[in-house]
């Protein structure tokens, strides 16, 4: 069974992020003066007296907007009211009750849900501010108090969510969750594509660039497994970031790669290959990850004979660093090929993970050397006296040799690629530690 969830929900700007990381007790949520900088749901986990329950934090609800970005922002917030079993009403002390709180309050009460009114901002210690005591007129209760930057009523907070909670149940293995970043340029479909395989308007989808600013987790359980699919903010040139919101929101897309298993590279096919591509799919590479290049927009690509083939010889020549990602066309629009999709991320995903056992790789490794002989220099000849691996992860191979120096780049892919053939490594980039005889 699923942990509890709990909903921050509330006006803009009334604090809601900054709560949502001190409760979750790490800044996971953007946090900025600006109305409107949280957009979509964002997921936390949040520990208390011993029991476990998912947190969200909401973009700010404005019922009366015509703003589309507003609009689907209540939107968002709506699907985590009616996915929550317990909902935090945040408020602001310092700009005191509004009309807007009241109609967010009507909206919360229709939805059946317990409700914990928070009253934000109270940073001062000693006597009640008398415009506390305004938030009675709610009609939810009694107000707790809270300082969502100094952490002041956040303990009394939890208690009154710990007593909603439900009844203790058996949760899913986390080892079973594969961790998948959908990462790449703004306007590459990643949030539609994200949206197609929950079935439901998860993060927000616009034309406009910048839509997506956090890393949006969703868990998602179908019949090839269970995942945990983050959507990202897309990744444009250094010199094409002009506001702080957009660096924190990068920032969030390489932590999302960090804590991934497998990276989804997303490209336009409308627009194909561009150099920023490159550039993310290092951030990938580098980091050791599984990957999956992924073609979207394939239904709006005009068709003649071998048109796919031809588009991807090209995309294997710009991604030449990366040649063991597979690459997939798709539609987030449609639907197509999206099955091939979580088949290829389970693939790579195994790739990943797959441990060796030493015999077997010094067998192969023995082989190789017999089929092309080690390079030498002025009469020293590489020898390569044992291999093992170190770790996963990406698969991690270390090798004693003679010396160093003699194990060049061309022989040390020579000896990759016998090891991808015979264990179908597909997906996953492969490291060499080179050690010499004698080294500690």
């Amino acid at each position: 069974m699923a942990k509890p969830v709990v909903a921050i929900v509330g006006r803009p700007n009334v604090g809601k992020s900054t709560l949502f990381n001190k409760l979750i007790g790490r800044r996971l949520s953007i946090v900025d003066d600006t109305p409107g900088v949280t957009r979509d749901r964002i997921y936390g986990e949040c520990e208390w007296r011993n029991r476990t329950f998912s947190l969200i934090d909401t973009g700010g609800i404005e019922p009366k907007t015509d703003d589309i970005i507003l609009s689907q922002m209540r939107e968002q917030a709506q699907l985590a009211i009616d996915a929550a079993d317990i909902i935090i009403f945040v408020t602001d002390l310092k700009t005191g009750l509004v009309s807007t709180d009241s109609e967010v309050a009507s909206m919360l009460l229709k939805s059946g849900r317990p409700i914990i009114l928070c009253v934000n901002k109270c940073d001062t210690i000693g006597e009640i501010n008398p415009n506390f005591y305004e938030f009675y007129n709610l009609g939810l209760g009694e107000p707790i108090q809270v300082s969502s930057v100094h952490g002041h009523g956040t303990g009394d907070l939890l208690d009154a969510v710990f007593d909603y909670l439900p009844e203790i149940s058996e949760e899913k293995n986390e080892s079973d969750i594969i961790n998948v970043a959908v990462i790449g340029r703004p306007n590459v479909g990643k949030s539609s594509l994200v949206n197609k395989i929950t079935g439901e308007n998860r993060c927000i989808v616009s034309n406009i660039a910048g839509t997506t600013r956090d890393s949006i987790d969703t868990m998602i359980e179908n019949s090839f497994g269970l995942y945990n699919f983050t959507d990202t903010a897309g990744i444009r040139r250094k010199s094409k970031i002009d506001n702080a919101i957009e660096k924190y929101s990068i920032l969030r897309a390489k932590m999302a790669i960090e804590r991934s298993d497998v990276c989804v590279i997303m490209i336009d096919a409308t627009e194909g290959f561009a150099d920023q591509d490159s550039k993310i799919a290092g951030l990938a590479h580098e980091a050791g990850k599984a990957c999956v290049i992924v073609v979207n927009k394939w239904d709006a690509v005009k068709k003649e004979t071998n048109t796919m083939n031809q588009m991807r010889k090209k995309l294997e020549n710009d991604f030449s660093f990366m040649s063991y990602a597979p690459i997939i066309f798709i539609s987030a629009q449609t639907g197509q090929r999206l099955d091939k999709l979580f088949e290829t991320i389970n693939l790579v995903a195994q790739s990943n993970a797959m441990r060796i056992q030493t015999g077997t790789l010094n067998d192969i490794l023995a082989e190789a050397v017999a089929r092309v002989q080690p390079p030498s220099d002025k009469g020293k000849r590489l020898k390569i006296y044992y291999m093992t691996q170190a770790s996963t992860k990406p698969p991690t191979f270390v090798c004693f040799v003679n010396s160093a120096e003699l194990f060049h780049f061309s022989y040390q892919r020579y000896i990759e690629n016998r090891i991808r053939e015979t264990f179908c490594l597909e997906g996953t980039p492969i490291r060499f530690i080179i050690r010499e005889k004698g080294d500690k």
